[in-house]
């Protein structure tokens, strides 16, 4: 997730998960892997750390919150969920509010999202009648705290462990915020001799390093300019996600919205990172205890979206979404009703919008079938 190393924990939002596990065998076992079988790509290590099922780091010990390793929108404030709420009422309306849809969230980390939508929704009951609530979460660990978060809501929830398993019919809207950077991507280095890709390998001292190695038979070239020295990212599972999303609501009908932080054109980059406790920390040195990250691909995802047969809205940065939904307007009259707020309730919007926060760094994409769906927010860029 985003580094918000340099911003002040956001009041009333304790971290459901924190704390950090002991160390595991997971960095042995990868060293042996590789000292047996060869190095891994980038994208295949960012899965080991993540998901191994005995050390992973969502597998095993995420730590979200003030108190863990990074902070979610969600987090700063409950503003962003129930303007996601609202949105999400008035795109059902617009859809011609049908009498049962689907209401899917992907990656639904500690359940403050949803639960914040759920208590917008409230003002329209029968979005909440119609709805049929699915959370998309492998991680047994974060399923438990969804489950403690959203004990007892106006719409009960089942969980899914992928967009495939996915019950019924119906529209679909759905929301996942900050789950494309979770999706890893490969890494390709433009070197004076031609294209190699960059691996996780092992030093002369048995160290995990970083290594160039050759490129794959069928490999593709980027479409865009990488000068000798840079590295190009290739996520194939980011554009796959966004096929899996497509064919949802390219089915029945709805709307998705992808909130993440990215790049909005296309471009070379090295976006690896790892974060623990807020801070920015060697992605090699402790696998399976940081998060690891890589930014959103938005041009590759929406390209992927409008091929498999859905319509895509002009993508928004984070502030331009949330200005437009009526956030400083929403923030004015709590301030009012709560004078002794108002300062916390001025940071947090800061946080959210701030171009040197989240404002411009995080980009809100949406997807929507039929073409002729207009979606709050996104008609003002049309």
């Amino acid at each position: 997730m985003v580094d918000l190393a340099r911003m002040e924990p956001s009041a009333g939002r304790p971290g459901l998960l924190s704390g950090h596990a002991p160390a595991t065998d997971l960095k042995a076992r990868l060293k042996r892997e590789i000292a047996l079988t060869g190095p891994l790509s980038v994208a295949d290590y960012v899965t080991r750390c993540l998901h191994d099922p005995r050390a992973g780091y969502y597998a095993t010990r995420p730590a979200i919150g003030p108190d863990g390793d990074f902070l979610t929108a969600p987090l700063v404030s409950q503003m962003f969920g129930e303007l996601i709420g609202l949105w999400l009422v008035e795109t059902w309306s617009r859809m011609g509010a049908p009498a049962a849809f689907r209401l899917v969230e992907v990656g639904p980390g500690d359940g403050t999202l949803m639960a914040d939508i759920l208590r917008a929704a409230r003002v329209v009951p029968a979005f909440l009648e119609a709805c049929r609530l699915t959370l998309v979460e492998p991680s047994a660990p974060l399923r438990a705290v969804q489950a403690r978060r959203l004990a007892d809501p106006p719409v009960a929830p089942l969980w899914a462990d992928s967009l495939a398993a996915i019950d019924g019919e119906g529209p679909v809207l759905l929301v996942a915020n900050e789950v494309l950077d979770c999706l890893p991507a490969r890494q390709f280095e433009r070197t004076p001799d031609g294209w190699a890709e960059r691996m996780v390998g092992l030093d002369a001292e048995g160290h995990l390093a970083f290594r160039l190695g050759p490129v794959a038979p069928g490999f593709v070239p980027p479409p865009y300019g990488v000068q000798p020295g840079q590295v190009a990212e290739q996520s194939e599972i980011q554009t796959a996600f966004a096929r899996a999303v497509a064919g949802l609501i390219r089915a029945e009908g709805g709307a998705a919205l992808l909130i993440d932080y990215g790049r909005d054109t296309h471009g070379p980059g090295d976006t690896l990172q790892a974060l623990s406790r807020h801070r920015k920390v060697d992605p090699l040195a402790t696998p399976g205890q940081a998060d690891l990250t890589q930014w959103a691909d938005f041009p590759a995802v929406l390209e992927e979206a409008r091929l498999a047969g859905v319509a895509t809205a002009p993508l928004l940065t984070q502030a331009e979404f949330l200005t437009r939904l009526g956030l400083t307007v929403r923030a004015d009259r709590l301030k009012t009703a709560q004078p002794d707020s108002a300062d916390i309730l001025g940071r947090q919007v800061a946080r959210l919008i701030s171009p040197d926060q989240m404002g411009t760094l995080f980009k809100v994409a949406a997807l929507h079938a039929p073409e002729t769906l207009t979606l709050p927010a996104f008609e003002v860029a049309a």
